[in-house]
């Protein structure tokens, strides 16, 4: 299925060659491609899924299915992540879109999203999630909370924030309430061997891998690419960056509702071991400074700190 016949366009000449000027000038910058960026997955994330053609004919299908139906229609090319909460596959897919060619897969990991049950635990919601300045991300403190776990992962992680969005709650009968949509790592020694099972408070989970690639090839961050090239700095930015070319701002949650786990995407091997004790929290910065692993402290900053996600 080719991305045109999904988004049929007709666009006035003079956009036509901009949207052409525009594609020639990306193709004359240097980059990372998506086959680089392919081969950079395979060496840098330690924890991946590779799936067979017709699954990810499949799944390429659906996320652009997804974006139809929000009438998001993308023309320049761009990479997207989309993750399937089903309990029996629990996977993140980063794709390439083009605009005439149908999506190409860059790399999959296993993840973990909502598993309910317990008080303030959601249903990880589904649909299409913009990564926007309106929730700006913050960096994982570190510091492990009352359960001995560093619910963002290693200090400096970076979290993105796609906002408040209604969920479904998993306690009191059910519902819907806010819960604020984040993509993160986890606690590498405790969290990080169940991925690839339900496990969220309502978040998704990631390897500590995956979310250094997107972080330092930007590849969700049009909207803060676009703020810098207009004069504005950004603290959460790594200061060693190699923004690509074609950065996207999709994430699409869908539900597959499998009935059996799919060969390609295996459950956990193993638990995880105990709790150690809390350590005591890291001290702040000092003389009304922010370090650059710290969570937002301005409003914007009801972001949730190093708790459990």
């Amino acid at each position: 299925m080719h991305l045109a016949a999904l988004f049929p366009l007709r666009l006035p000449l003079i956009a036509l060659l901009t949207l052409l000027l525009q594609l020639a000038a990306q193709a004359a910058l240097a980059g990372e491609t998506p086959d680089s960026l392919a081969a950079l997955y395979v060496r840098e994330v330690d924890r991946r899924l590779l799936l067979p053609p017709d699954e990810v004919q499949r799944y390429g299908a659906l996320a652009l299915q997804s974006l139809r139906a929000q009438a998001i229609a993308p023309i320049l090319p761009q990479y997207l992540v989309l993750v399937d909460r089903s309990p029996r596959v629990q996977a993140l897919l980063l794709f390439w879109l083009t605009p005439l060619d149908e999506p190409v897969l860059v790399g999959a990991s296993p993840i973990s999203t909502g598993r309910g049950g317990e008080f303030e635990y959601f249903e990880t919601p589904t649909g299409v999630f913009t990564h926007t300045l309106d929730n700006p991300d913050f960096r994982a403190e570190g510091t492990v909370n009352e359960k001995g776990i560093r619910g963002f992962g290693s200090r400096g992680m970076r979290v993105f924030d796609f906002g408040w969005h209604p969920a479904r709650r998993a306690w009191d009968g059910g519902g819907t309430s806010p819960m604020r949509l984040l993509l993160h790592a986890t606690d590498p020694e405790r969290l990080e061997p169940l991925l690839g099972s339900v496990q969220s408070k309502g978040c998704i989970r990631a390897p500590t891998t995956l979310i250094q690639l997107l972080d330092r090839y930007g590849l969700l961050d049009a909207d803060y690419d676009a703020a810098q090239r207009a004069g504005q700095q950004f603290w959460v930015l790594p200061p060693q960056r190699s923004p690509v070319h074609g950065a996207g701002r999709y994430l699409v949650i869908v539900d597959t509702g499998r009935d059996t786990r799919p060969d390609w995407s295996p459950a956990p091997a193993r638990r995880p071991p105990r709790a150690a004790p809390p350590s005591p929290p890291a001290s702040a910065p000092q003389n009304g400074t922010r370090g650059r692993d710290a969570a937002p402290t301005t409003p914007q900053a009801s972001a949730p700190q190093d708790g459990y996600c």
